[in-house]
């Protein structure tokens, strides 16, 4: 009977994976063209102690290839303690030909991000926001590519990918699979027409959008989620105004974590906002994939813990062995994908990983259920 569910769950899993490789291949690369930029943005920035991040995200703004009259930089302090402010003032000192604000954010709900943002959008001058984070890192045609994509497509709200720069260790290549994950989900829920995922390091909507579909109202009480909710609300409101980009010069860059416990902290945060997801969809591919994950580790469990005969003895050891490769096959396909287009390289995806990936992926999917999480020197309750 437990062999049964077991395939009954595998069988929905392949389903739902097979649905997101096909809606990956349905997203096209979008191919820039030389129209003159036109589209004025204002790029907003919240951050809190990121004095070592802050100098290679503001020098790849400087590098922008877009005319500086063109944007504004809106920087939003979350009450660092460190040297971020005087980092910024000293690069604000440098590049005088771009406008830029800096803020201090105003904490009116359970998100101090949601607050960030909310501060800045009555002062800006431009009607397309974007927003990135402090530890990213731009490419230089970030904004010529999105506008170029604005001018030909009838777009409110762009969706970007988000990868990491990792170093050549085990731990760093763990994360970037887990991302790579999550942004092959991204764009194959673009592709089926059922988009319920982004990441608000690389995000962009009108002023006129947000204002329209309430901003972040109805989801305050929640620490994250600046970037979801806001985009499953456009999706409800505008659904053929919302795409996502898909060209590399779009690529947002990050840091990977380097410890393990920030790390699972992370993923409980943007696990956290899963059960406060408005469509049916994305709530059931996330029970999907926990069943997944938590019905490997339990029998796997069973077996090497071996404390009771009959319980051990209700999965065989070559079911688990077969439901682990199909999985890690469909899982290989979508994260083969997902790499040629953020990466552009080599791909492996080790046996250790995704041995070590659902016993990882279920403790954060129960912890997120129950548990609290800290993010940035604060603790948020579920």
């Amino acid at each position: 009977m437990i062999e049964i569910i077991l395939f009954v769950i595998l069988a929905v899993y392949v389903v739902f994976i097979l649905q997101l490789i096909f809606g990956f291949d349905k997203v096209k690369t979008f191919v820039r063209t030389e129209e003159k930029p036109i589209t004025k943005f204002s790029i907003i920035v919240p951050f809190r102690n990121e004095e070592k991040n802050l100098p290679k995200l503001l020098k790849s703004i400087s590098n922008l290839n877009y005319p500086k009259e063109l944007f504004e930089l809106i920087m939003i302090d979350d009450f660092s303690k460190d040297n971020s402010e005087r980092v910024y003032i000293k690069w604000r000192m440098e590049n005088g030909l771009i406008e830029t604000t800096l803020l201090e954010n105003l904490r009116l709900s359970n998100s101090p991000k949601k607050d960030a943002i909310s501060r800045a959008i009555p002062i800006l001058k431009n009607q397309w926001i974007v927003t990135t984070d402090a530890d990213c890192t731009v490419n230089k045609n970030w904004l010529l590519t999105l506008d170029n994509f604005i001018q030909k497509n009838n777009a409110e709200m762009v969706v970007g990918a988000v990868v990491y720069k990792t170093k050549n260790n085990w731990f760093h290549h763990f994360q970037q699979l887990d991302l790579l994950s999550l942004q092959g989900t991204t764009i194959g829920s673009f592709g089926i027409e059922k988009p319920f995922m982004c990441n608000g390091a690389n995000f962009a909507y009108t002023k006129k959008l947000f204002t329209d579909i309430g901003g972040f109202g109805g989801n305050n009480k929640i620490a994250s989620g600046d970037d979801v909710f806001l985009l499953q609300k456009a999706i409800k409101s505008i659904s053929d105004k919302v795409h996502y980009l898909k060209n590399t010069d779009a690529i947002v860059t990050t840091k990977p974590e380097n410890d393990l416990y920030k790390l699972f902290m992370q993923r409980v945060r943007w696990a956290s906002k899963t059960s406060s997801y408005s469509d049916n969809y994305s709530k059931i591919l996330a029970v999907v994939v926990l069943l997944m994950n938590l019905s490997l580790v339990a029998g796997f469990g069973l077996q090497v813990l071996g404390t009771s005969t009959a319980l051990s003895g209700t999965i065989k050891w070559e079911t688990l062995i077969i439901v682990f490769l199909i999985k890690y096959a469909i899982d290989y396909v979508l994260l083969f994908k997902s790499n040629v287009y953020l990466r552009n390289g080599k791909f492996l995806l080790p046996i250790a990983s995704s041995l070590i990936y659902p016993i990882f992926c279920s403790c954060v999917g129960i912890f997120s259920l129950f548990g609290s999480f800290s993010w940035k020197g604060r603790k948020f309750n579920k």
